[in-house]
């Protein structure tokens, strides 16, 4: 694997310089595939440096925009498929979360009752700081409705599992950290549409309802499937058998709703209806899941990279969905994913030191509040059937969260405090 990566090294560095090559002699073929190729190549030869192999998975999504970049028709409709049909969006997304949910597990829960404070603290800075301070950017910026609507989108997402992989890095408070990305996801279906309404309301059109259903769909269904499947692992005889016949009836279900879902008129009810389905669908997936897991312990290992695709499938159609824009736009929303995440660092932290949290407490927080759920934005601009716009900003924050989150982690890494005791 070694020889290999520094193989991809070597094509780096001469398609490097063929692309340079093309720009310079306006060669638009030389330059486009020439560049994508250097892209992969520098994201997979990455790891034989050593200081730098934390940074592979950051340029495997600045190659997946620069795919989208250089060559957007190919990631509109392949082979009859439309790769930002809705159902495959939600499809991929549920995968990505499930992948993150297989990291989390109802032990993390217990912990809620020693980090009370810190999970208060952090989740009043991660829903108030960052949607407020990309409703700010959209002011600042004049940015169009729909992609102004999107960097709001972001500022109000729960964090991901990115912010506990970066507090694990700097050594802070882990423990904090888990359960905060739990506590923030379970309520992300109330509070991200709420905030969407009062402060995008006026950019685009948000029904609190449709939001709420989808993030459930999006988010929590997977989590449930995950945290289920955590369950089965360590469940009695007793407890499976009764887990085994709650899912039969769930299955059965699923299939009364596709059976009656067309015969019901009323929207509201049909939605009702439609979502009931899904929540039953977390225990079948779950179930499945763990049978999976029982029989090909595999599947384990292969769940990150699963959701690793997934990010990059995502960075990849929205940015060749929003080509056009970015073109326009894109530096300007750069420079607003850099202040947006500069200020989730910085008030997270100096909020919980006012709030009178430790150090390592307050690195955590900082990377919770910091670190937004681009997977989750990108969703949601997918079953909206806006990626090119109001998905634009999750295309574009995320590489720079991955890659801010980094060198905060190594440099704390580096200055690490002692232990204060958990609040």
């Amino acid at each position: 694997m070694k020889k290999t990566q520094q193989v991809g090294l070597i094509v780096f560095v001469i398609t490097l310089f063929l692309t340079l090559a093309g720009v310079v002699l306006n060669k638009p073929t030389l330059y486009t595939y020439c560049g994508l190729i250097s892209a992969i190549a520098l994201a997979y030869g990455i790891p034989v440096i050593e200081t730098l192999k934390g940074y592979q998975y950051t340029l495997w999504i600045i190659a997946a925009v620069v795919a989208g970049m250089l060559f957007p028709q190919a990631f509109g409709t392949v082979g009859g498929i439309n790769l930002r049909d809705k159902t495959l969006i939600l499809v991929i997304i549920q995968l990505v979360m499930l992948g993150m949910g297989t990291h989390m597990s109802l032990h993390d829960f217990k912990s809620l009752a020693t980090t009370g404070k810190g999970v208060l603290v952090a989740l009043f800075c991660q829903f108030t700081i960052m949607p407020l301070m990309g409703f700010l950017l959209t002011r600042v910026f004049d940015f169009e409705p729909e992609i102004a609507a999107g960097i709001i989108l972001i500022g109000s997402c729960s964090s991901g599992m990115a912010s506990n992989v970066m507090v694990y890095l700097a050594k802070a408070n882990l423990v904090l950290s888990v359960i905060v990305t739990a506590m923030a996801t379970l309520l992300s279906p109330f509070l991200t549409p709420f905030l969407m309404k009062m402060l995008a309301g006026t950019l685009i059109h948000i029904n609190f309802m449709d939001m709420m259903i989808e993030i459930v769909k999006i988010v929590l269904v997977p989590i449930g499937a995950a945290l289920f499947h955590d369950f089965l692992k360590n469940a009695t005889s007793n407890q499976y058998k009764k887990s085994l016949y709650a899912v039969i009836g769930c299955a059965i279900w699923i299939a009364i709703v596709v059976v009656f879902v067309d015969q019901i008129s009323s929207l509201e009810a049909k939605q009702s209806f439609i979502l009931s389905g899904f929540i039953a669908g977390a225990a079948v997936a779950g179930f499945v899941y763990n049978l999976l897991y029982k029989n090909f312990l595999v599947i384990n290992k292969i769940m990150p990279y699963i959701s690793m695709f997934g990010i990059i499938y995502f960075t990849t159609v929205t940015t060749a969905a929003g080509r056009d824009n970015l073109m326009k736009i894109g530096y300007l929303l750069f420079m607003a994913s850099v202040i947006h995440n500069a200020a989730g660092y910085f008030f997270g932290y100096w909020f919980s030191r006012m709030f009178g949290m430790d150090k390592n407490s307050s690195r955590s927080i900082a990377f919770e509040v910091g670190l937004q759920n681009g997977g989750m934005a990108s969703g949601l601009a997918g079953s909206m059937g806006k990626l090119g716009t109001v998905g634009l900003a999750a295309a574009v924050f995320s590489p720079w969260m991955n890659i801010s989150g980094s060198i905060l982690a190594n440099y704390w890494k580096k200055h690490q405090v002692a232990e204060e005791g958990v609040k």
